[in-house]
């Protein structure tokens, strides 16, 4: 049975896979405090429909509130550790049932069993955020093994912690001109390409949310960051099939082991 990818825009995935639907860091908003979507629309209603839902870390694009809010009652949620001490919003959430995890956490859901893994990334709900989570990836096991990396950085024992996967759900880039420490640009993630050694990637976490009023300032890092990962993936790790997908695009994967 093949594994489906939907990219919605951002980090938000459906992956499809052992007849269980995984939703990756919902952000169904036009508008985010000074970010825009500026490309793609909305996800419809139907991408709102989870069996399970994987939260990567406490910053609002990735735990945004409001999205969360619209999923189905009693949808399951794996956020990070700490997360509803640090984020009041979560305990509103009463028709959720939620679950915090940490590093080397194992869950079952459906048909999957998700391992939690480590992310190089700051995790804490930002701008002040007094109480530390840990910023994390998932590995979704089914009829494939699919990496999603939520945001990070490049680290020396990534493939170590992460393991054999099948596909890979990258980011590549962000959301304003500059990346901070912690995150993957083009170059960095088709280096972790070659280390995971997927058959499959998808570029995520790009080309979707910009500043309001930045749009001449460099703009190339909004536009350019998935063209140029296939490029650098080609040269860096040649044997991966990597899919460019546009918002609200699919791929289905037929994954031999």
């Amino acid at each position: 049975m093949p594994v489906e990818i939907t990219w919605w825009g951002h980090a938000t995935c459906t992956v499809e896979d052992a007849n269980t639907r995984v939703l990756t860091d919902p952000l169904f908003a036009r508008r985010l405090a000074h970010l825009r979507r500026r490309r793609g629309d909305v996800p419809p209603a139907d991408a709102r429909r989870a069996d399970v839902v994987l939260v990567s870390h406490l910053h609002a694009d990735h735990l945004h509130v409001p999205s969360l809010a619209c999923l189905e009652p009693g949808t399951r949620l794996l956020v990070p550790r700490g997360a509803r001490r640090a984020v009041p919003g979560l305990r509103r959430l009463r028709h959720l049932r939620i679950t915090e995890v940490a590093p080397g956490d194992e869950v079952c859901a459906g048909g999957l069993l998700i391992r939690v893994v480590p992310a190089l990334h700051d995790g804490r709900r930002l701008p002040l955020g007094p109480h530390r989570s840990p910023a994390l990836g998932y590995v979704v096991e089914g009829e494939a093994r699919t990496y999603f990396a939520g945001d990070t950085g490049l680290f020396d024992a990534m493939a170590e912690q992460v393991g054999p996967v099948d596909v890979a759900l990258l980011p590549v880039g962000g959301w304003g001109p500059y990346l901070g420490e912690g995150h993957l640009d083009a170059g960095r993630a088709a280096r972790a390409l070659a280390r995971l050694a997927p058959r499959a990637a998808v570029p995520v976490h790009y080309g979707t949310y910009w500043p309001i009023g930045m749009d001449a300032v460099r703009p190339h890092e909004f536009h350019a960051p998935g063209d140029e990962f296939v490029r650098l993936a080609a040269e860096a790790a040649p044997r991966v099939a990597v899919h460019r997908l546009g918002h609200g695009e699919s791929v289905r994967l037929e994954v031999a082991r």
